[in-house]
């Protein structure tokens, strides 16, 4: 069996698509190109506002569908390489996109803002306000790691009473749920324990106020099984 393809480095993006770069392997800006030459490697790079993805031909659904995310996931990270940083307005856009396609767009938040980068609370959510308000800790995680928490925090909008089995259950129709769950475990214990990273107390606060509650811990945003939830 030959080995699978490897993905090329990314190159930097000359220029970022005004909104944003697609998130998922399904979005209409990427063009995909076969080639029976190509063999053993994946690249990507922009071309204006769509993203091309260089790939061997006859490869299975599947992988196609995970090396164009890890092709995506170069790019966000050559991107903030480059300089480029998501603002609010990319960060909203990025939530209704998120919304249509895992929530039946029924999550309609009326503002969705980076606030200062907190260790123990990631994000927020204020059904009141239909404000949701997501951790600068997140902006160096991979793409599916951000939208699995801005989903998380969606799914708040249209299933009332905290973390109960029919939130989870919202929740998880994004497909990359568990493995995004994973990377966040590992990334709490990273930034308690990494160089400089002692990390703040479990009490802490998000140090940005508006909310309603005290926002989500990273306990609150891993499920531990398909009966037990992590404390809200």
């Amino acid at each position: 069996m030959p080995p699978p393809p490897r993905p090329d480095a990314a190159a930097a993006p000359e220029a970022q698509p005004a909104d944003g770069l697609p998130t998922s392997p399904d979005d209409p800006r990427i063009d995909v190109r076969r080639s029976r030459r190509r063999k053993r490697t994946v690249s990507a790079r922009l071309e204006g506002q769509t993203v091309v993805v260089l790939m061997p031909a006859g490869l299975p659904r599947a992988e196609e569908r995970r090396l164009i995310a890890d092709m995506l996931t170069r790019l966000q990270r050559s991107g903030r390489r480059a300089g480029t940083k998501a603002s609010d307005e990319d960060l909203m856009r990025r939530a209704t996109a998120l919304s249509n396609e895992w929530l039946d767009g029924r999550p309609r938040p009326r503002v969705v803002r980076w606030v200062s980068a907190m260790t123990t609370r990631w994000a927020s959510c204020s059904p009141g306000s239909e404000e949701i308000r997501i951790s600068e800790a997140l902006r160096d995680v991979p793409a599916y790691v951000l939208d699995y928490v801005v989903v998380h925090e969606l799914a708040h909008l249209t299933v009332p009473g905290g973390h109960t089995p029919q939130f989870w259950a919202a929740v998880r129709r994004y497909p990359r749920t568990e493995r995004a769950m994973g990377y966040l475990e590992a990334y709490a214990r990273v930034l308690r324990t990494g160089p400089g990273g002692a990390g703040r107390a479990e009490g802490d606060g998000d140090g940005d106020g508006g909310g309603e509650g005290d926002g989500e811990r990273v306990g609150d945003l891993i499920q531990v099984d398909d009966d037990e939830v992590a404390p809200g």
